[in-house]
């Protein structure tokens, strides 16, 4: 298993706001960068049959494979965006068809960058993601949220990038 973490950009513009403050949040950490935009994947169907190239399962292959996995999202309308939507709703596969699978995501440290315009982030917003990691027993580390339109002060910005890195390697 690989030491090196394992970030999850679900931004639906490549590249980005959220490319951008990931390269900057993990400046001088070596990591590995899994883009959704760059993989088909189709929206959540309860007969869960999908068409051959949905790529979900070697996805979910790829989680398997780092101890470590950052949840990197933009902030659309108070919520995750539809890419990450999408990849989130999929893991109801992970308590049916690929239940084996799932039961992998045990111990897994999860993190979340989150990027939006507003001064803060929406109430909630963590919910889904902290949640998620809670049911599949994963370790959630918390959340690093970059404002656009509203920066932190040098100096904070340092410390919370700082703390960020930290609970990545800790």
């Amino acid at each position: 298993m690989k030491t090196v973490p394992l970030v999850i950009i679900g931004s639906a513009r490549q590249p980005g706001d959220t490319h951008a403050w990931v390269a900057r949040a993990l400046a001088g950490i070596d990591h590995r960068t899994l883009d959704l935009h760059d993989y088909v994947l189709y929206p959540y169907n309860y007969a869960e049959q999908y068409p051959a190239d949905d790529a979900f399962p070697r996805l979910i292959q790829q989680l398997l494979e780092h101890e470590v996995l950052v949840l990197a999202t933009p902030v659309y309308w108070y919520a995750m965006s539809a890419p990450m939507k999408v990849f989130f709703d999929r893991f109801t596969e992970l308590t049916s068809i690929y239940k084996t699978v799932g039961k992998q995501l045990k111990g897994k440290r999860v993190l979340l960058l989150a990027v939006g315009s507003d001064r803060d982030l929406p109430l909630g917003f963590e919910v889904p993601f902290a949640s998620t990691a809670r049911y599949f027993g994963m370790d959630y580390r918390g959340c690093l949220y970059l404002s656009i339109k509203h920066p932190p002060a040098p100096d904070l910005l340092s410390a919370a990038v700082a703390d960020f890195t930290r609970k990545l390697t800790d």
